[in-house]
């Protein structure tokens, strides 16, 4: 960052995702969800720095060189929903001529006919309207763009597929809608999705598991059933998310997340948490799927 300060967006996030599973990684915005994304892709601004490992089979993401990245990874082996899709789409060509762009790239479509039907097809899984298909993106409402972008990032069939807020901008309908095929995505073919996502309700509808960030580090990690259901979650944090929810509790969290540039030495969610004592001065490891010095367990549930 500018005059020499650092700033560490992501620390110590290990983490897995399975063929067959979708793991929803929830938070607040400018935790650092989306940061973990592109690192994935090694699509992080220039001045960012990685560290540690990210593999996918054989191959460290990070360490892997463009050409690597660029002509088996990104859409063969890892397809992205961005997080902004406007911002991806070529503003000067048609969503149709995009799709079939992709297809022809990594499909085994061959022939006008052929790729034309299979783009068609895509943009109907996500639910992008076929009268739409010869528009540019600047003629889309943001639900849209987002409907072309996952569409596109179908088309390859990766084994793994990051999904960035993949329903930003839809309504109830479509979410359902679209959480549903990225489930059938991940089904059909044991695919994994790594889903970064603020809407709870599809978080609970697709996971299998779900990881919680709170200031760029991983704090809880637990079955989906758990943490939705009567158990609960174990971090306050994730729980307070819970109970922030119209149709629960509807109480806000209190306070602000910290400056990632400005951490605490201890716990970063202690300034918040009514459940903070003096032993939240020392960072909480991970101990089994939770960091927290006072975790909930089932006697707190049950109380």
């Amino acid at each position: 960052m500018p005059g020499g300060r650092r700033v560490a967006a992501v620390t110590d996030a290990h983490f897995d995702v399975a063929a067959g599973e979708c793991l929803a990684l929830i938070g607040e915005s400018g935790c650092g969800k989306s940061v973990l994304a592109s690192a994935l892709l090694d699509l992080l601004p220039a001045n960012a720095q990685t560290a540690g490992e990210a593999r996918l089979g054989d191959l460290d993401l990070l360490t892997a060189d463009e050409r690597t990245l660029a002509r088996t990874v990104r859409g063969r082996r890892i397809g992205l929903i961005p997080q902004s899709p406007a911002a991806h789409l070529t503003p000067v060509r048609t969503i149709r001529s995009q799709l079939e762009e992709t297809v022809g790239e990594l499909t085994g479509a061959r022939g006008r006919a052929a790729v034309r039907a299979a783009a068609e097809a895509a943009a109907e899984r996500a639910a992008f309207p076929a009268d739409h298909l010869d528009r540019h993106p600047h003629q889309l409402s943001g639900g849209l763009a987002q409907r072309a972008a996952t569409a596109l990032a179908l088309v390859g069939d990766a084994p793994l597929l990051l999904a960035d807020e993949p329903t930003t901008g839809l309504d109830r309908d479509l979410v359902d809608h679209t959480v549903d095929e990225l489930r059938r995505h991940v089904d059909e073919a044991d695919r994994a999705l790594l889903m970064i996502t603020h809407d709870l309700a599809a978080a609970e509808r697709i996971a299998d598991r779900v990881a919680v960030m709170y200031a760029g580090r991983i704090v809880e990690l637990t079955d989906a059933d758990a943490f939705f259901g009567t158990q609960g979650p174990r971090h306050p944090y994730g729980r307070g998310l819970l109970q922030a929810l119209p149709d629960r509790a509807f109480t806000p969290i209190p306070g602000m997340p910290p400056e990632l540039g400005d951490l605490p030495g201890g716990c970063a969610f202690a300034a918040r948490c009514d459940r903070a004592t003096e032993a939240c001065a020392d960072r909480p490891p991970m101990a089994d799927t939770v960091a927290c010095h006072h975790p909930y367990v089932p006697e707190d549930i049950r109380a």
